[in-house]
């Protein structure tokens, strides 16, 4: 049997800005997809901490080390500026594999720069 399990978790991920008619996806700064071990094009659930609103949509890269966090699409109607967001991704994963399952976590700072990163 293979299980949905959390596969990495990106917190306080702050909207740098919205662009409304664009392909939906979210961007993403390079780095911080690397450090969450995402993929371009990858599925992610999205969690606006200022609204409530939760979405799925796909990462699209950003330039690394600019700290871009942008929503497009109509995944702009679902957030502002500013908004803190938590950022989610699930894998397929057998009972076996779930027994030594690591999630990666990424926490940023308010600047969207990787302020602490681990596996648990």
């Amino acid at each position: 049997m293979m299980r949905t399990m959390l596969k990495s978790k990106i917190s306080y991920a702050i909207v740098t800005e919205a662009q409304l008619y664009y392909q939906g996806s979210i961007t993403l700064d390079e780095k911080i997809i690397q450090s969450a071990g995402l993929y371009a094009g990858e599925k992610v659930e999205v969690l606006n901490l200022n609204n409530g609103q939760r979405f799925e949509t796909y990462v699209i890269k950003g330039e690394p080390d600019s700290g871009v966090v942008c929503l497009n699409g109509p995944a702009a109607r679902l957030g502002c500026e500013g908004d803190k967001l938590i950022i989610l991704s699930y894998g397929a994963y057998s009972d076996e594999e779930i027994e030594t399952l690591k999630v990666k976590y990424v926490e940023l700072n308010e600047s969207n720069r990787i302020k602490n990163s681990y596996l648990a």
